[in-house]
């Protein structure tokens, strides 16, 4: 992939160009392995390095950094194909893991410590992904009980951390800690990063109910010593950070589901095409035919609201008036089980109240497409689409995590509407 600076504009041949690469690598490196990962509940390192040398790891990050700079639209043009053409999740959530793992870090860590930890994961050599979500926790991230003592030049960190993607091979895990022990509110939370073989660090796989092939980890830390210069930002600023983490990854997930809708869409278009009933074509049947024109609606009032909130993040959120570099507020922080696109490195969260909004009210909208289509695909296939092996069976699975991952349905609203001041 060429390099695209985010100040030059995209036009319908970079997208092709884009949408043609991603349906050739997942016919030729996705697709003949895909079930055997998914039994396996990981996918072979090396397709983070092919990753790496498509350009897709690197999309967003500054170029000194090993990054190539690219808008919203491009990379949302990869996210939507990857999901459309790969019709994985599981994938998707491990793969681009570090897009929630290295933004904190771009946008707060030190020099050196950039320097140590993001060229190595954009060229695929590591593998990053973040740690807040702890057990009888979740969205309370205020309340977060993993802790970092000082000692000397030293952190010794104890806790557990649960539902971590990539959790079970990352080398760089981006945690949230309590460095303050008396303040057991946000202002007592600092991030600091972490290496995978720290001594005191271990890891349980965990079981899903989707995304297989994506590792998913439980993280025990019991006097684990990470040195000071690991600090991610300042003590005490790691509640803020946490918060400006989210846009970008909601915007993601956006793009997300709706690759994942077409998806099952082009598997039930095609199932209907071929499969005979009654001495016809499935297809030739009104309901049928009905059914993917309730499927296609959902999915193009989706894409054109995502086209439109990209434009005006890539825009610089200069349609919101209100912004004036306003942060992230508090929402539910899930972010480990979320997937591809990540926040925007370069934005630092400052998007407006009405962004925000849009957002948080777009990502319900296109997980419910998502959940509307696979329901209607696996309908439509029948037998065939409780099968393991379909697109439209996986994806089903997959709903559940799209819908609560960055941030549960319900949150988003109440989030949406105090944006909106309602």
């Amino acid at each position: 992939m060429n390099p695209v600076d985010t100040d030059c504009a995209i036009d319908a041949e970079d997208i092709a160009a884009i949408e043609d690469t991603v349906r050739r690598f997942v016919r030729t490196e996705v697709k003949p392995h895909l079930d055997t990962w998914e039994e396996a509940g990981e996918f072979p390192r090396s397709l983070y390095t092919r990753a790496a040398e498509l350009g897709w790891l690197a999309m967003g990050y500054p170029e000194e950094l090993g990054g190539t700079p690219a808008p919203w639209s491009l990379r949302n043009a990869m996210t939507i194909a990857l999901a459309r053409h790969g019709g994985s999740g599981g994938l998707m959530a491990s793969l681009f893991s570090h897009n929630i793992g290295l933004p904190p870090v771009v946008r707060h860590g030190s020099a050196a410590l950039q320097q140590q930890v993001i060229p190595d994961v954009l060229a695929g050599r590591k593998i990053s992904a973040l740690a807040i979500t702890e057990p009888g926790g979740g969205t309370d991230v205020s309340a977060l009980k993993t802790t970092a003592r000082r000692d000397g030049d030293d952190y010794v960190v104890d806790g557990e951390k649960v539902f971590i993607t990539s959790g079970v091979r990352a080398d760089w895990l981006t945690v949230a800690v309590r460095t303050d022990l008396q303040n057991k509110g946000p202002l007592g939370i600092s991030m600091l990063m972490v290496p995978g073989d720290a001594v005191g660090l271990s890891r349980s796989p965990l079981k899903k109910m989707g995304w297989l092939c994506s590792d998913t980890a439980q993280i025990r830390f019991d006097g684990v010593r990470v040195p000071v210069s690991n600090l991610v930002g300042e003590e005490g600023s790691g509640f803020k950070i946490i918060l400006t983490n989210f846009n970008g990854e909601r915007l993601s997930m956006s793009a997300m589901a709706l690759g994942f809708s077409e998806c099952c869409y082009d598997e039930a278009l095609g199932w209907a095409q071929q499969r005979k009933t009654f001495g016809t074509a499935l297809v030739d049947h009104q309901v049928i035919r009905h059914k993917l024109m309730d499927m296609k609606m959902r999915i193009e009032s989706t894409r054109a609201w995502l086209n439109a909130v990209s434009e005006r993040a890539d825009a610089g959120d200069r349609g919101d008036k209100s912004a004036k570099g306003a942060e992230f507020p508090a929402g539910p922080p899930q972010g480990e089980l979320a997937p591809s696109g990540g926040s925007d490195p370069r934005s630092g969260g400052a998007w407006g109240p009405s962004t925000v909004a849009q957002v948080c009210l777009l990502k319900n909208h296109a997980t419910q497409t998502m959940q509307f289509c696979a329901d209607q695909g696996v309908q439509i296939l029948g037998g065939m689409g409780f099968m393991r092996g379909t697109a439209c069976e996986r994806i089903y699975r997959e709903v559940k995590v799209m819908m609560i991952g960055g941030g549960a349905e319900e949150i988003m609203k109440e989030l949406a509407s105090r944006q909106l001041g309602i």
